[in-house]
């Protein structure tokens, strides 16, 4: 009976491997765009893992510093949403291939303003989304930080 068990199991994981749904783990990389490339050992900018790219929370960073940028809430989502842009493409996705996003602001006070530029980058079939009210960001001078994961519609079979 646990002969028959494993045999099913094997065949079950070999037919997974057959069909693309799992990419073989060599096939998970690190993406770390110059000029947003994170200071701190602990994380990466975005992994790509098969066809799926998962994008860390970004904020609005200058690129080429590790300073954000001034200017309020919009201006940061707007530069916010252009490193994660910078991030995909570095990882071979668009912006169309965003299924969800995560939004994290310091002031829900916010939420028009940030929603307002949001909307510029997602016109049509927006991904889903969550917005949520912390009370700080690690970049104290950061109000806006958006996490997001995509699937690569590109590679995708018709």
């Amino acid at each position: 009976m646990r002969k028959a068990l494993l045999t099913r199991r094997a065949a079950a994981a070999f037919g997974l491997l057959l069909s693309g749904c799992a990419p073989p783990a060599s096939a998970r990389r690190p993406i770390n765009p110059p000029g947003i490339a994170p200071l701190v050992p602990a994380y990466s900018v975005a992994i790509r893992a098969g066809h799926q790219v998962f994008v860390s929370g970004m904020t609005g960073i200058k690129p080429g510093t590790q300073d954000i940028i001034e200017g309020g809430v919009e201006i940061q989502t707007r530069q916010t949403l252009e490193n994660i842009r910078t991030a995909l493409q570095s990882a071979g996705a668009t912006m169309a291939d965003v299924g969800e996003c995560t939004v994290f602001l310091t002031d829900m006070r916010d939420y028009a303003a940030m929603n307002g530029v949001y909307t510029e980058y997602f016109r049509v079939d927006p991904p889903a989304r969550a917005t949520v009210a912390v009370t700080a960001l690690p970049r104290p001078a950061a109000r806006v930080e958006i996490k997001c994961s995509a699937q690569i519609r590109s590679l995708e079979k018709p």
